[in-house]
């Protein structure tokens, strides 16, 4: 089967890039090449036969169009986005252009092509998206994410996922799109960029930083260990229901602080400081604007209908996740220099209206 891949250079589509490759798939990578994409996430596999890199932006049309014609994909995985909250509430306006305007053109590119084709049987549009798009739950365990949950988007990147989702389900209503979706919660292992709170904890704990904290830490999230998310997008890609909708969750709910103090151990035993624990170097700063309190996603569909379930605990996830980062210091040094990286974001939402 041949995948052409949007995203293949960020960090969950670098994943399902390399484990598509290695399961024998054909890949084309399109990717943009953003501030948080990095080539080097796919070097395991860029000289495969079974590889193809096209750099080209989602929102340029014409572009697509030329990629489907030159490698002809049986399916496609829509992953390319703008992904990183705190960005979008400074600049929301690149979080519309790419993850809604762009997931307009890859519908159309992806429309004429199966068309100009003749409706091939095994094509299928899969469209990755978040759990953010539902909006924030209470601290209830019975209480969880399921396909049916309404959507409330809280933030300029979710309600741009939000939309993505929309558009994606009426294109398979209105034009007959063969299409699956997936929404996943919180990802985290190898090759995360240094902007997100699992990276930045780690790296600043090894610089003597604070470990910034937003609020109280009781905000609550389910993390998925990234190779176990590749491993189900692929199997619902393969196997899903078209026009059906899958969420993938990690069954590991944390709040913030926990999820910290967790890294904090890992690191100790690891690589201990000279005096104390690095959990000294946590400090709770300002919360951002809109926090949600909870997600947790119920996987009860993905785990009866394809038989999927996270093969790793959150513990086992961050344990091989810190020691990727102390083994990788030559990935993650060069990308703490690109804008932004390192820097508190989303502080006002008035910052640059």
């Amino acid at each position: 089967m041949k995948i052409l891949i949007t995203g293949g250079a960020g960090f969950i589509g670098s994943a399902v890039v390399r484990q598509a490759v290695a399961a024998g798939h054909e890949v084309v990578n399109l990717d943009a090449l953003t501030y948080a994409a990095c080539e080097a996430n796919v070097a395991s596999v860029a000289d495969s036969p079974l590889y193809a890199f096209e750099q080209a932006d989602i929102r340029d049309r014409a572009a697509l169009d030329t990629v489907f014609a030159k490698h002809a994909p049986d399916t496609v995985m829509h992953l390319a986005a703008e992904s990183h909250v705190d960005r979008s509430i400074d600049g929301p306006s690149d979080f519309v252009e790419t993850n809604i305007t762009g997931t307009f053109n890859m519908l159309e590119a992806a429309r004429k092509y199966w068309l100009d084709a003749g409706k091939p049987a095994g094509f299928r549009f899969h469209h990755i998206s978040t759990d953010e798009v539902y909006g924030s739950l209470p601290n209830d365990p019975d209480v969880m994410f399921t396909e049916d949950t309404g959507y409330d988007p809280r933030s300029p990147y979710s309600a741009s996922k939000a939309a993505s989702d929309h558009l994606v389900r009426a294109w398979a209503e209105t034009y007959g799109l063969p299409v699956v979706l997936t929404n996943c919660s919180n990802n985290y292992g190898p090759f995360h960029f240094p902007e997100k709170l699992i990276p930045v904890v780690i790296l600043n704990a090894l610089a003597g930083k604070d470990l910034p904290i937003y609020g109280d830490g009781s905000n609550i999230r389910d993390w998925l260990y990234v190779e176990d998310h590749a491993d189900a997008l692929l199997l619902v890609l393969q196997k899903g229901a078209l026009g059906r909708s899958y969420n993938i969750g990690g069954e590991n709910e944390r709040t913030n602080l926990e999820l910290v103090k967790t890294l904090c151990a890992i690191l100790d035993e690891k690589q201990p400081k000279a005096a104390g624990s690095y959990a000294d170097q946590i400090t709770f700063v300002t919360d951002r604007p809109g926090h949600d309190a909870r997600y947790a996603i119920d996987p009860t569909r993905i785990r009866d209908e394809l038989g999927w379930r996270p093969s790793v605990t959150v513990e086992e996830g961050l344990a091989k996740t810190v020691q990727w980062y102390l083994d990788n210091e030559s990935w993650w040094k060069p990308l703490q220099a690109r804008q932004g990286v390192g820097e508190r974001l989303g502080t006002s939402p008035k910052s640059k209206a």
